[in-house]
């Protein structure tokens, strides 16, 4: 039995952090992207995407600058060594990472870079990248990539390099959480708790659903976080559909408040949970108590069934029933994967299964977000949940303990 199947509810929240836990974090991740490539049958990969480079490197910088401006990037040899191209005098953000490493200047071909010199840079940079296969992995051709623009890849094709799904290959990578990995998701846990307990402290009639959400935001950041995905906060007649956004909307005593932190917190960790209240606390209506129960029994009966060997499929087919009242309004998905942000796999409601299910197998270790969506078609109003755990050999364990509304049910 590994170390994540054996351990208990409470010791998943109390495993405190070491400077070896962070070690033992980046040797195990960047273990996961090394096995990864041998099953490929893959000398290399290229990273773009600045969370795949976070977790196979631990290193960032100026993760949403560069989420749109590629502009640094990463290549992993199987054999365990790494090749940065780092902005323009950012070589510090290497400091203190113990890896076989080289570091170069990025060459950046975007149009803000470049202007109208895009194409010629873009052959500065492919010719290097061609050269650095050439020198680390001679006679090899494949070489994965997660993200890369097409001039890029017409570039690297037509000078006989054959490129893999490296985006598939880092998702799996992801897929299972080593111990120390839940330590540091713990501590962006109990940060985004920190912001849920100053929203509930600052929620108020009067005020605006952006001066509510500002408060997760400022305990994000005031305790190491980095950044927040969405802004997935409603009240009242905007709970219904879900996918509001916040907004200048003033808080009315009574309304429902539903939110979903989607937080990327310490560590570079996300914590997403979604919880539904009444503004100033007031006691809920009958319609408001029958839509929160709705939700609460989705969650909870979908989190009870959750069992490693699983298929996906089996579980979509086994999982709770949603009234066909709220049938037109459902969430998106029944859960999803969670590491660094949301990950690999969504699973698909049995109603969508035709159309966007895809089947694997649940395993001990990964670490997911059960949801809830209800609100009638039509209606003025809803409820969000969302619970984040921890797959064990003995099913589900949840990772936060912000409170349910159990005095609704």
């Amino acid at each position: 039995m590994s170390k994540i199947e054996s351990i208990d509810a409470k010791a998943v929240k109390t495993y405190a952090r070491t400077e070896q836990t962070v070690s033992d974090v980046r040797s195990y991740r960047l273990a996961r992207v090394i096995e990864q490539l041998k099953i490929s049958n893959c000398p290399a990969i290229l990273l773009y995407d600045p969370v795949n480079i976070r977790y196979a490197t631990d290193t960032s910088n100026m993760q949403i600058w560069t989420v749109r401006n590629p502009s640094r990037y990463v290549m992993v040899f199987a054999d365990g060594t790494v090749i940065s191209w780092e902005l323009h005098s950012c070589e510090h953000v290497w400091d203190g990472v113990d890896l076989d490493l080289e570091l170069r200047s990025a060459v950046s071909w975007i149009f803000f870079s470049a202007g109208h010199e895009v194409e010629s840079r873009c052959a500065t940079w492919g010719a290097e990248i061609v050269n650095v296969m050439r020198d680390r992995v001679p006679g090899e051709s494949r070489l994965a990539v997660d993200r890369l623009d097409p001039m890029g890849t017409s570039y690297l094709a037509s000078k006989g390099i054959t490129l893999l799904d490296g985006q598939a290959m880092m998702e799996m990578a992801r897929l299972i959480k080593s111990p120390e990995e839940i330590v540091l998701m713990n501590e962006s846990l109990r940060a985004a708790e920190k912001g849920i307990e100053r929203m509930r402290r600052e929620m108020r009639s009067g005020i605006t659903e952006q001066e509510l959400w500002a408060n997760l935001h400022y305990e994000n950041i005031k305790h190491g976080g980095e950044w927040i995905e969405t802004r997935l906060l409603a009240s009242g007649d905007r709970t219904n559909p879900w996918m509001h956004e916040c907004s200048s909307r003033v808080l009315q005593k009574g309304d429902l408040l539903a939110f979903d932190t989607d937080m990327i917190g310490p560590n570079g960790y996300c914590s997403d949970i979604s919880r539904t209240w009444t503004v100033d606390e007031t006691k809920p209506t009958d319609e408001q108590r029958r839509l929160y129960s709705t939700a609460f029994e989705q969650v909870h009966f979908n989190m009870d069934l959750l069992r490693p060997g699983m298929s996906f499929s089996e579980y979509s087919e086994k999982s709770w029933k949603i009234p066909d009242l709220y049938l037109k309004n459902r969430y998106s998905c029944i859960a999803h994967g969670i590491g660094m942000v949301d990950e690999y796999p969504s699973i698909s409601h049995q109603v969508d299964w035709t159309t966007a299910g895809y089947d694997g197998v649940f395993r001990s270790g990964m670490t997911l977000c059960v949801e809830s969506y209800i609100g009638a078609e039509g209606g003025t109003q809803g409820v969000k949940l969302e619970q984040q755990v921890v797959l064990t050999d003995d099913g589900c364990v949840p990772l936060t303990s912000t409170e349910f509304e159990m005095d609704w049910l």
